[in-house]
């Protein structure tokens, strides 16, 4: 089947600092504040939503169409990719930018300051879905340009291919009539707790209003799992065993990764949701959106593991 995963592309610039920020920063003078903090060094990882989602499902053995801008700086992205065959003929090169970066700062009270250049993602990948098979295709919408996340909803309800919506911290951006025009037709939504509420929030709506829209709700909890909610029922779904906690940084991009698999694949969405849950334990137990690693046959041993047989 073909997956298309529409969001962002970026790079994660992590820099460490010895001390604590706080103790460089006076309260009283906050109204000038001229601050330099000077660094252990810079690490710089590969990420973004489209990134992180396409790379988990290529340890899937998927082969998505990633569907993004990225920047000037693109040939080290560029070659990552091909190095874990994952399609690069939906991304936009925006020769005047740079890729989308955050650039953190990170003292050893594990405080943060983040500044974030949306680079090339400022602008639209326009990208045709001319050869694109409704009956073999689906799609995730993930954060990232707010103008193709809007688009291509359209796009896919003309085209009649299945489409997943992911808003994540894209939402600060919506309208609530356009949200709701958004999920209208969906065969997906899925967010964290907080995100749901936003959203209830902004369309006015509460989750059995939302399954008006969509076909099903998917609210993942972190540590306490995640929650199926459709017409028939409202199903809970455990976390599966974490062997070592070290970055639950782009957990949930994993989980969407194994979710689009479990259903490209013809599992039932309980099943596809606990291949969500293991994808994403993967993520977290390195530090990183795209540093884990495993075959399929690990992947399936560890459901095998958390849940029974995987079938």
């Amino acid at each position: 089947m073909n997956i298309y995963i529409s969001g962002s592309m970026a790079y994660d610039r992590i820099m460490d600092f010895p001390g604590k920020l706080s103790d460089h920063i006076l309260p009283d003078k906050i109204h000038i504040l001229n601050v330099c903090f000077t660094v252990n060094g810079l690490v710089e990882k590969f990420g973004g939503t489209a990134g992180n989602i396409a790379y988990s499902l290529s340890l899937l053995n998927e082969r998505p169409v990633v569907i993004a801008t990225i920047g000037k700086d693109h040939e080290s992205y560029f070659d990552w990719l091909r190095k874990n065959n994952i399609l690069e003929e939906g991304i936009k090169i925006i020769r005047d930018e740079f890729t989308a970066g955050a650039y953190i700062i990170t003292d050893k009270a594990d405080n943060q300051i983040t500044g974030f250049n949306p680079g090339a993602m400022k602008y639209p990948s326009e990208y045709t879905f001319n050869n694109a098979d409704s009956k073999n295709s689906i799609s995730l919408i993930a954060p990232g340009n707010l103008q193709d996340m809007i688009e291509y909803a359209k796009t896919f309800k003309y085209k009649g291919i299945d489409y997943i919506c992911d808003p994540g911290q894209s939402l600060t951006q919506w309208e609530g009539k356009t949200l709701r025009e958004w999920l209208d037709g969906s065969m997906l939504l899925i967010s964290n707790d907080y995100e749901l509420e936003l959203i209830m929030k902004m369309t006015g709506m509460d989750k059995k209003g939302l399954l008006g829209l969509t076909r099903t709700v998917i609210t993942t909890l972190g540590e306490k799992g995640s929650i199926i909610s459709n017409s028939e029922f409202d199903v809970s779904i455990p976390t599966a065993k974490v062997h070592d906690v070290v970055d639950p940084t782009g957990a949930g991009d994993a989980y969407r990764a194994g979710l689009l698999k479990g259903i490209v694949t013809g599992r039932d969405i309980e099943t596809a949701a606990k291949m969500g849950t293991v994808a994403a334990v993967y993520a977290i137990e390195k530090y990183g959106t795209q540093e884990h690693r495993y075959t399929y046959e690990e992947f399936a041993e560890r459901y095998k593991s958390n849940f029974g047989e995987l079938y």
